[in-house]
């Protein structure tokens, strides 16, 4: 009735370790975290061509240095441009929700330094926002 399977399963192919390249869960939690947190620094960096504030600078100067860290000493690039192409508003809007979606990773890694940052962070932007 039925027709044998002529070919041989892929489940059953060895497959040596080496073969396949695999990262721990704590490699695959930093890879998403320095995403995360270079996303909010793009986007920091926006918020300071609209007007440049000494928290946003403070703010872009530990996002780098946390994204550098979780990179393995590689420094993250930076957006130097004059004219932001985005509301204040809509950027805000967009850096809390970055920093809430850092703060998910990093609260699972435990990475206290990158939770508060991201913390702080959707603070700084929740009050911008009310301010609007």
């Amino acid at each position: 009735m039925y027709e044998p399977i002529r070919t041989k399963s892929v489940h059953s192919t060895p497959v040596h370790a080496s073969d396949v390249p695999h990262r721990t869960r704590e490699e695959e939690l930093d890879i998403q975290l320095a995403g995360h947190l270079s996303a909010l620094l793009a986007v920091t960096d926006e918020l300071r061509a609209h007007a440049s504030t000494p928290d946003l600078e403070r703010a872009a100067n530990s996002l780098a240095h946390q994204v550098t860290r979780l990179r393995g000493g590689r420094t993250p690039l930076r957006s130097h441009t004059d004219a932001a192409s985005h509301s204040p508003t809509t950027l805000h809007r967009r850096a809390h929700a970055l920093a809430g979606r850092a703060l998910v990773v990093a609260a699972s890694r435990a990475d206290t330094t990158s939770a508060i940052l991201a913390a702080q962070r959707m603070d700084a932007h929740t009050a911008a926002l009310a301010a609007h």
